[in-house]
């Protein structure tokens, strides 16, 4: 068998959503990185795979204005752009290319991490095996992140972690069962369906399970046929990793036997539908959770969050499955309400007891309670983006990521706020040149764009609105070196973004008509403005352009939106 061994800044092992999301910031604050994925594609329960649609903060478009931005936004906005047909093949190609293209980032496919290699309490090497080419790789870094779900580096390092449901009265948390125990939420297999045009027969597996009445689904609504149930879910009562074979072969009876049901089985409007996918690879909820150096709690979530720390945030329910799952006669989950948003904190992000483990998605430090609501992929997608900024600091430093938190916390939040993740109740800091500039427009009061506040919030917008043609400028009177310029534009974070089969979800199915598409950049040298760059069909929220010249003035003049009349800016600033 082939054995290599490599050497990276940041390791990170899971390439779902929140592990991608790790991976891309690291590389791009300059650390050399790795991303490990068991699987042939990025994205989790996002891919092809699986096709659950991302979920977080705003809960499918319902509260305005708290979608998640920064990275998992940028991704987003380009499927809009390349994936009107909403296919996940597509999906999973947009993915696998962010992660091909980005200078300081390896990926390796198809390889599940199986050992790791201890120095006292930190972590030297982990080793995955790569199936498709027979190879041991072992992949030696300074900051290790795991986003794998199941928390692999857990039982292999000896990093502390829990499973299941604490007592009530560990954390006081009202929604705890009164003993702990160690059921999870379970896990689910979906299915697609596909109206062919005419009437299409199905006849069921001999094994597959028999729902001859609507008796059969109690508390189970299944009007909508195309995106299968996400209560089609079982393994909470059971060890859902190592039962996840056995727990697989039984939901697949369920689904066939569901379809059966809606073809077979009284009026479901199916005569035309036929089944054009299965989900074989189950989309797991819970399992281990490590320990960091705080748990959050279910207590935390509802007072906000408001931790000095915050370098994420979530907004989903506390949506708690029943471990019964799909055979649980009655409801099948309980909606707790939360704020949205509320903050996570760093302490969250890293293990108690290994100096050099990182961790983001549903593995990282919560009760069961708070990961009923931070589980959701949205909320791993802000959590990872900090995970990965975080290391490329401690690798920079050559310091743990413990000590990140500890010296470095308020330029952490700062690096977020630049690459346009949220951190609510925390500002964006901007440069003297451009806190310190003339800062005019052709109309309307431009003063929000620096206010460091880069998207709607209650009734302010915090954006200046202009229209098509208009221009805003800065200027000062000595010449000074500008590197670049950053505007962040009107993704529509009032609308629904998310790519789903899972419902009639009113969602945009190409480029918001409110983001700015074509604008120029002039700079001012001597007193006299001048072309200088031009950015043709932008759809981005977040764009940057150089500019790298001695000026005594930057001036932005907006062409053309994806629609609308209006042009509408969150931020303007120099660097």
């Amino acid at each position: 068998m082939n054995r290599i061994h490599h050497k990276f800044d940041f390791c990170v092992v899971g390439g779902g959503i929140a592990g991608l999301c790790a991976a891309i910031a690291a590389a791009r604050q300059g650390a050399k990185t790795a991303i490990v994925q068991d699987r042939p594609v990025f994205g989790g329960n996002s891919s092809s795979e699986m096709r659950v649609h991302v979920c977080g903060a705003d809960r499918h478009g319902k509260i305005p204005n708290m979608r998640e931005t920064g990275i998992l936004e940028e991704l987003r906005l380009e499927n809009l752009k390349r994936n009107p047909q909403r296919s996940f093949s597509i999906w999973d190609t947009i993915l696998y290319e962010k992660v091909l293209l980005e200078p300081n980032l390896t990926h390796f496919l198809n390889c599940s991490v199986l050992d790791a290699e201890m120095d006292g309490n930190r972590i030297k090497s982990v080793t995955g095996w790569q199936l498709t080419t027979y190879t041991y790789h072992t992949i030696e870094a300074e900051i290790f992140a795991d986003c794998s779900g199941d928390g692999v580096l857990a039982p292999l390092t000896g990093a502390e972690y829990r499973v299941g449901r604490e007592a009530r009265g560990e954390f006081n948390e009202s929604h705890q069962p009164e003993t702990a125990d160690r059921k999870t939420m379970g896990m689910t297999c979906l299915f697609q369906a596909r109206d062919m045009g005419s009437p299409q027969p199905f006849e069921p597996p001999s094994w597959a399970y028999d729902f001859p009445t609507e008796d059969s689904f109690p508390h189970r609504s299944h009007g909508w046929i195309e995106m299968g149930y996400w209560w089609i879910e079982l393994g909470g009562e059971q060890d859902s990793i190592a039962d996840t074979e056995k727990i697989r072969d039984e939901l697949l009876k369920i689904v066939f036997g569901m379809w059966d049901h809606i073809k077979n089985h009284g009026d479901h409007g199916a005569e035309n539908y036929a089944i054009d996918w299965v989900q074989f690879l189950p989309a797991k909820r819970e399992s281990r959770r490590y320990v960091g150096d705080h748990i959050l709690t279910q207590n935390d979530i509802e007072s906000e969050g408001r931790f000095p720390d915050i370098v994420a945030y979530g907004g989903w329910p506390m949506d708690d499955h029943h471990p019964g799952g799909f055979w649980h006669r009655g409801e099948p989950t309980v909606f707790y309400p939360t704020p949205s948003p509320y903050g996570i904190p760093y302490r969250c992000l890293y293990s108690k007891n290994i100096e050099n483990l990182m961790f983001a998605g549903r593995c990282a430090s919560w009760t069961h309670a708070a990961l009923s609501s931070t589980r959701v992929q949205g909320t791993g997608a802000s959590v990872g983006q900090a995970v990965g900024t975080a290391a490329a600091i401690a690798v920079r430093e050559k310091i743990t990521p413990r000590e990140v938190g500890r010296r470095y916390i308020e330029e952490l939040q700062q690096l977020l706020l630049k690459q346009d993740a949220y951190l609510p109740w925390v500002k964006q800091q901007f440069s003297e040149l451009t806190r310190g500039a003339e800062l005019q427009a052709a109309s309307g009061d431009p003063e929000p764009l620096r206010d460091g506040t880069n998207r709607p919030v209650g009734d302010d917008l915090h954006a200046w609105t202009g229209r098509v043609g208009d221009w805003v400028a800065y200027t000062w009177d000595s010449p000074a070196y500008v590197r670049s310029a950053a505007f962040i534009f009107d993704s529509a974070l009032d609308k629904l973004i998310a790519m789903s089969y899972h419902g009639p979800y009113n969602a945009l199915r190409s480029v918001p008509v409110t983001l700015v598409k074509d604008f120029r950049v002039e700079i001012r040298a001597g007193g006299n403005w001048q072309p200088w760059r031009e950015v043709r069909g932008s759809y981005q929220r977040l764009v940057r352009v150089d500019i790298g010249a001695e000026v005594d003035g930057v001036r932005a003049i907006f062409d053309s939106t994806w629609g609308s009349d209006s042009v509408r800016v969150f931020a303007f600033y120099l660097e």
